[in-house]
Order: C-alpha cells, then structure tokens, then sequence
C-alpha cells in the first residue's frame, strides 16, 4: 500500500508548488511549495480547505490586484473550478513575480496544478531583447542557467507525473476494493447528497439505481427506507455514530446500517449489508432455544399435573360405582370430562415443546398442496370447497411434514369460523426472491381485534370451551423454527393467515440419465432398481464404496444414490467427499439422533427407509411425476 508520509514527502521535494483538489472542492493535496509561495496559514494547506476559501484568502491578500466584486470574483473562480479543462497560463502577481500555471483533470474527478515561478526566465528573455549586442557572453551565461532550470524542471515534472500515477493508482485500487465488498460503501454531504459510492447498493437493496453520485439519500431508498433511517442519519450528521437494522419493504430484506460521521467536514459515511438469512437463522435459533426452556419449566409441572389427573381420574370413577344421589351423577361426568380434556391438553403441549427440527428437503409445492387438498377435503362440509394454487418457480427446501402439520391446522380453524358453505383458499407464492409464502384465507366474518392482537398467543381461543388455545401457537412454532414470521390480517372476504420462511430454491438434479444405485442388500436393490426404471432412469447397480467409485470412473454416472451402511469400513459419507462433482443423494435406517445420520443430513439429501416411489421421486425432485 501507498505510504502517505513518503508521497507527502516526495511532493514536499519538487520545486514547483503543487495543490489537488477533489470534486467537491476540497483540498486533498499540496506541497509545502504551494503554502510558501502563496503565504497561506495552515488551515488552507489541511487537507478538506474550501477552495473558495482558498480564493478569498488570496484576494484579501492583493493576490490578484484591486477586485471591486470579491463575491462575483470569487463565485466565477468556483464555477470555473467545477467545469474544470486542461488549461496553461502565465500571469504577473501582484508582488512582481510571474508565474505559470498548468492544470490537469483526474479520472474521478477534481483536479491537480502546477505553479512555476518563470520571472528568472522572463528577466533572460527581456535582457536579450535590449542587450543582444553587447551581452554575447551574458547570453551564454543565461543560456546555461536556463538549460540548468530547464533540466530541473523535466525533472520535477518527471516527479509530478509519476506522483499524479501513484494517487491514480491508489484512488484505482481503492475502488476496486470497495466495489468487491458484499457491502455498499457510501458518504454523503451535510444535505444529505451522495458524493461517494462503491456501486453496490442496488445488489444489497434490489431494486434501487446502481448510479446515485450526486443523488439525495430520500429519492435512492425510497419514502420507506428514508423514513426508517433519518433518524439515524441525523444523529451522525450530529456527531453520533450507530448501528441498527430495519426491514426493506420493497426488496422484503433485512439491512444492517452503520453510520459515521466524517471527522474533516461534514458528512456521514454509511456502510449497508443485506443480513436477511443471518436474521432467518438467528429467528430459527432463538425459537429452538425457547422451545428448549419452554420443555424444561413444563416437563416437571406436566409430570405432576398428570398425576393428579390421574387421582381425580381414579377418585371419580370410584365415585362413579358409589350409590350416590340422581344428581351427583351429572358432577361425576363433568368432572371426568375436565379431567380427561386436561389429558388431551398435556398432550398438546408436550407436542410444542418436544424436540421438533426443521429438516428441510426439496418439495415442489404444486403437488404438496394437491395431496394437502385431498387430505383436509373429507373434513369439511360438502357446500365448503377448497381451493389451492401454487405460484412458486420451481421446487423450494421446505420440512414438507411440519409444513402440512401447520396448513391442516389452519384449514380446520378456516372451516370452524366460515360454516357449512363459502371457501377456503390455500395459496403458495415467491416474495422478491427473499420469502417463500404461504396463504390461508376464509369467506368467513374474520378476525376480532383481539384474536389479531392475541391470536398467536398460546392457549388463546375463540371458541371458548371447546378450543385448547394451541394450534396457532403450534403454526407460528414451526414458522418460527423455519427462520419465518406469521402474519394475521382481515381480507375483504374473511381472515387470512400469511406464513412466510425463508425461500431456499432446491439445486435440481437429472431427470434422465444413469443412477449409480449403491446397496449392499440385493432383496432392496430390486425393488428401488424398479422405482428408478419407472421414473425413466437407466441404473447401475454397486455394493461397495470401492465398486461405486470404480463404476463411477468408468461409466457416465448422472446421479447417485447410496445407502449409508455398506460392505466394507467405508460408508455412503465417503462418495461424498470422493466424487463432490456428482450430486448424491443418501438413504438410511439408521436413528435420527445417529451421528453418521444426522451427518449425511447436514451434506445431502437424505431418504429414510424404508420409503415409497412417491418419497424416492420427491427426494429426487419427480415429484411433479404424480401431477
């Protein structure tokens, strides 16, 4: 990297009086030539220095004669420094001296000069014009001294021009470095304008330009995200940094801002990165965490809470074999029926808090939602339909097991609240690219304020003694575990149920092709043979790690599908890290709390046996074949 202290030196070394100002008109550079030349105070030769400050300084000091207008002056010497070309001038100070001056354009903007003072040379010129006959010899003299100067000048521009290359260099190699982060690296002035950006913002907040120098921050976010961050952002310009995250409505990102204020004049720096799946995990997380201590307090008062369940289950049916009066018969019911819906209501809740993971695998919603269909449709009465729609792109990573466990429960609550006739609406969509949503709405009356309000809590309900309070609780526990939110809303129909998680496309794998199928057991290689021959796959059949990977040297191998116990030391784990350049997908009997299982779940696909052609095709991604 550059050395600042050695270019400042360097520039320090040329005889020639240097300034560089940048295209805000700020001081960047100069050289300890160009403060004595000019007799200017310290603070002009900081980098930041206005130039217009500059030029006052320098009109106050005579620099440029009797000036009747020094505002006009000064206005005109700035918007000429703003439309800035390559220019070459002489002029005679005020003092006497005559100088040149030669100004040169940078790539990104601002502006390098050059100031020489020539009066030496003009005072040669003018001698030989008036003395040319009588000073021959004089004129040798000056001739060398004007070679001399001559020299030292090409050699101070040498410097110059090698000086201008270093800086051109280090502003290239900055830009390029900033233009790699996975972040947007950008400054704005005191009103709020860009004046300067690494081009990323639109690939941290699709949808926004990639050009914005020159730009008002409230016209490139947007009236949303603006109003998110000014606060922020006038606390910086303020002189208070911080750091804070917020939704972007139009991309459906989470960003995280850092602002700084700008310690030379004013300004704030801002860095934005797109934490959207950092925020999923950390949301997947905190809910297994709370799941965790919600198993842990309820386990110990579930325990004891059954066994009194089951004294008052055995007291009452003693009770019941008792001759006791016609109307104690009636209490004894009742209280058996309480007891026995707090039997339930324990089951309810060790089913939200027993241990429950996400295990997403590929799902194509299109036929997951017709077999959801065919499943919850016995259950509602005939006069109410329902009706799915799947809008995805293509097949998504989802838990297909707790996402059905969640639809159904949302159906049933859907078909409790509208009656025997109207519609149920079960629809799958893609939001921005970011969320994989998932819709329930109803033509019933909707929600009450207090169930939008209370709706997700547990053992809230509507439906007063015949209801347990959990079935939203136990949707928004799987949405949550998936790294998602659940929204509750009113349509102009009914109420509707919106699960968002995380949209993770599942990696397609061939659909026609050779399968290298590696089981040891001949009795299940025929039937899975069959399956694949079925899905129009052509198969290759091993029983060893070393029998795979020697077939799959030799044959044009599409995919392979591997138990995970084999003949031999090796696994299926070890084709994984053999042949990463095939997909593989692994099957396995083995426990889910198994290490090499949860293992091969973690790097692949896994198919737990034993499984049907439907689940062979849907780990495959043919599920679309039952359409």
């Amino acid at each position: 990297m550059t050395n600042p202290a050695l270019l400042q030196a360097g520039l320090n070394l040329i005889p020639q009086a240097i300034s560089i100002y940048d295209q805000g008109l700020r001081l960047a550079a100069c050289n300890t030539r160009f403060a004595e030349m000019f007799s200017l105070p310290p603070h002009l030769t900081t980098a930041g220095a206005r130039f217009a400050d500059t030029i006052r300084h320098l009109v106050e000091a005579g620099e440029y004669g009797p000036v009747e207008d020094p505002d006009s002056f000064i206005r005109d010497r700035e918007e000429t420094a703003r439309a800035f070309q390559p220019h070459y001038m002489e002029r005679t100070r005020a003092n006497g001296r005559v100088i040149s001056v030669e100004g040169a354009p940078l790539p990104e903007g601002g502006w390098i000069t050059v100031y020489t003072d020539i009066t030496g040379t003009r005072a040669q010129e003018r001698l030989l014009r008036t003395r040319s006959e009588l000073l021959s010899g004089e004129v040798l003299k000056r001739s060398e001294e004007l070679a001399r100067t001559n020299r030292q000048l090409a050699a101070a521009n040498a410097a110059l021009t090698e000086a201008r290359r270093q800086l051109q260099d280090t502003e290239a190699r900055t830009r390029t470095t900033t233009e790699m982060m996975p972040a947007h690296i950008a400054r704005v002035d005191a009103e709020g304008r860009y004046t300067f950006s690494n081009r990323r913002l639109a690939s941290v907040m699709p949808g926004r330009p990639q050009h914005i120098l020159g730009r008002h921050i409230s016209d490139t976010l947007g009236e949303q995200a603006y109003g998110r961050v000014r606060p922020y952002l006038e606390a910086a310009q303020a002189g208070r940094a911080s750091t804070f995250e917020f939704t972007d409505e139009m991309s459906s990102r989470r960003i995280r801002a850092a602002f700084t204020p700008d310690p030379l004049e004013p300004g704030v720096y801002i860095l934005s990165q797109d934490v959207t799946e950092e925020t999923q995990a950390r949301t997947a997380l905190q809910q297994t965490r709370r799941r965790e201590m919600a198993a842990q307090l309820t386990s110990g008062m579930a325990h004891d809470f059954g066994n009194l369940l089951t004294i008052i289950l055995g007291m009452q049916s003693k009770l019941s074999r008792m001759d006791l009066p016609d109307d104690a018969r009636p209490l004894i019911d009742a209280t058996l029926s309480a007891a026995h819906r707090g039997g339930s209501l324990l089951g309810r809740i060790a089913d939200i808090t027993s241990q429950r993971n996400w295990r997403p695998a590929p799902l194509r919603l299109g036929p997951f939602l017709r077999d959801l269909a065919v499943l919850a449709t016995p259950s509602l009465p005939a006069q109410l339909s329902l009706r799915v729609d799947d809008l995805t792109n293509g097949p998504v990573l989802a838990d297909a097991g707790l996402l059905q466990d969640a639809l159904l429960n949302l159906i049933l609550n859907a078909r409790d609240a509208t009656g025997t006739t109207g519609e149920i609406h079960v629809a799958a969509q893609e939001v921005q690219g970011t969320w994989l949503q998932l819709t329930v709405s109803d033509t019933g009356p909707g929600f009450s304020p207090e169930a939008l309000a209370h709706g997700l809590d547990p053992f809230f309900t509507t439906k007063g003694g015949a209801g347990s309070g959990l079935g939203l609780a136990m949707v928004y526990d799987m949405t949550k575990l998936a790294g998602g939110a659940v929204r509750l809303a009113n349509t102009e129909t009914g109420a509707q149920v919106a699960l968002r998680i995380p949209l993770r496309r599942a990696a397609p794998l061939p659909e026609t092709g050779l399968v290298l199928l590696v089981e040891d057991n001949p009795d299940l290689r025929l039937p899975v043979r069959e399956m694949l021959t079925d899905m129009g796959y052509q198969v290759a059949e091993a029983a060893s790690v070393p029998e795979a990977l020697d077939l799959a040297d030799s044959l044009p191998v599409a995919l392979i599908l591997s138990d995970i116990l084999l003949d031999g030391p090796q696994t299926g784990l070890a084709l994984l890290d053999a042949r990463p350049d095939l997909p593989i997908c692994l099957m396995t009997s083995l426990p889910p709390d198994d290490p090499r299982r949860e293992e091969a779940a973690r790097r692949a696909r896994l198919l737990p046996k034993p499984f049907s052609a439907t689940s062979l095709a849907q780990i495959l991604g043919r599920d679309h074949l039952k359409a």
